[in-house]
């Protein structure tokens, strides 16, 4: 969440720039935030008086009672009485004051870095670069949930008899296909520098609000109701949260972890032909690479990160392109983020395959993730993740683009891991 302190000193700034992310409220909780914040300064200040005052009262009585002055301190007592009730009455306004702001803070999204483009949705995002050649396809080609059921590789049918919609079962060299991108990407990742994590696929309400899942993407997240826990949308919401209320050392920093898991998301309101096949799923494959840097590092690691996942869809012989997001299409908790889109040939449309984002100080200072600078001072890091890859929508687009006439080419750098050359 945006640190109180900057509101206050940039306040006006910082409105400009929600303004500029699409946040319709942005003056008006900004400004309540300010004015809770000057309550609860200002009944701090009187709690402190009052606390004072009392030890005070207290330290006078020990000394009357010491000289047999009885009736004084019997009165003074009384005093220390009406205290105490105003401390509790304080101490609870203190709490009530803390709990609204703490909401109200949850509420609002991080503030866009100055590089970010103007915008409303996703037609304004800006093209970076694109590279690769887009593959011609003879006119008989295949979608991918074509392909997929002529080699037997996903049945889509059989995960709706299970679950629902959205659940694809993979099946002989289709499953393979799925290990083996997952031993891929988590391969590269290590090679890397990132250490891999297996993180749990359920994660408690304070790691939901750690990473700012919560309560934004309350409505879109698997809740198991008994125990208050939450499937996890992403890896990044594990990893990250290993260090939730942890004091690094500078010399521990940067932090490069990476994790598989399996991902799921109810993506409500989803519907027509963008989520036929594998296009838009509620469970899923992801490898993700979480860092942790200091400030003065983070945007040269978000390059090298956008490096890394622009390399890895290169080696799978893909075409991509990179999309710098506008105010309007970026997530709650974003601060810069890189959207890569490989060209499913036989679909004819650019499927988003990773984004990479840097949040700056906004993840750390909802988790209370902290380092000592040289100095001994304590710093909040920025944090920052990246899909390295999600694997539908790249099966999805391997399916297309390598179907040839002898059926679908795998590309060489991933032989090594799948075990076949050709489906």
């Amino acid at each position: 969440m945006l640190q109180l302190q900057i509101i206050r000193e940039r306040t006006q700034e910082v409105i400009a720039k929600l303004q500029k992310k699409h946040f319709a409220s942005a003056e008006a909780v900004i400004n309540e935030v300010l004015a809770t914040d000057q309550i609860r300064r200002k009944t701090q200040q009187e709690l402190d008086a009052n606390l004072a005052q009392s030890k005070k009262i207290s330290k006078e009585i020990g000394a009357m009672m010491g000289q047999g002055r009885k009736e004084e301190a019997q009165a003074l007592s009384e005093q220390t009485g009406r205290l105490k009730e105003q401390t509790k009455t304080l101490t609870q306004q203190l709490n009530e004051c803390d709990e609204k702001l703490k909401q109200l803070l949850y509420a609002i999204p991080n503030t866009p870095h100055d590089s970010v483009p103007e915008g409303r949705t996703a037609e304004d995002n800006v093209v970076e670069r694109q590279v690769g050649t887009i593959p011609e396809l003879p006119g008989d080609a295949l979608p991918h949930w074509d392909l997929a059921a002529r080699y037997q590789l996903i049945d889509f049918e059989l995960g709706n008899k299970i679950t629902g919609a959205g659940f694809p079962v993979y099946k002989g060299k289709g499953a393979r296909l799925q290990r083996a991108l997952i031993n891929f990407f988590l391969d590269r990742a290590t090679k890397a520098g990132y250490l891999e994590i297996m993180p749990p696929l359920m994660v408690n309400e304070a790691s939901g609000y750690g990473t700012g899942q919560l309560p934004d993407k309350d409505a879109q997240m698997y809740h198991v109701g008994l125990d208050n826990f939450y499937l996890i949308p992403t890896a990044e919401v594990p990893v990250t949260n290993l260090y939730r209320d942890v004091i690094l050392s500078e010399k521990d920093l940067p932090v490069m972890n990476a994790a598989y898991s399996a991902c799921f998301r109810r993506e409500a309101g989803s519907y027509g032909k963008d989520v036929r096949g594998l296009n838009r799923l509620h469970q899923f494959d992801k490898v993700e690479i979480v860092r942790i840097e200091k400030p003065e590092n983070s945007y040269a690691a978000l390059e090298d990160m956008c490096r890394h996942v622009g390399g890895l869809i290169e080696e799978l012989e893909l075409p991509y392109r990179v999309l710098r997001l506008c105010g309007g299409d970026m997530s709650f908790t974003s601060a810069l983020t890189f959207d890569f889109e490989v060209f499913s040939a036989a679909q004819k449309r650019w499927l988003e395959v990773s984004s990479v984002s840097n949040f700056e100080t906004y993840q750390s200072n909802r988790m209370k993730l902290r380092y000592k600078d040289a100095d001994g001072k304590t710093v909040f890091p920025h944090t920052l993740n990246g899909s390295a890859i999600a694997l539908p929508r790249i099966v999805a687009a391997l399916l297309e683009n390598h179907q040839c006439a002898e059926g679908i080419r795998i590309p060489k750098a991933l032989v090594e891991f799948t075990g076949f050359e050709m489906i």
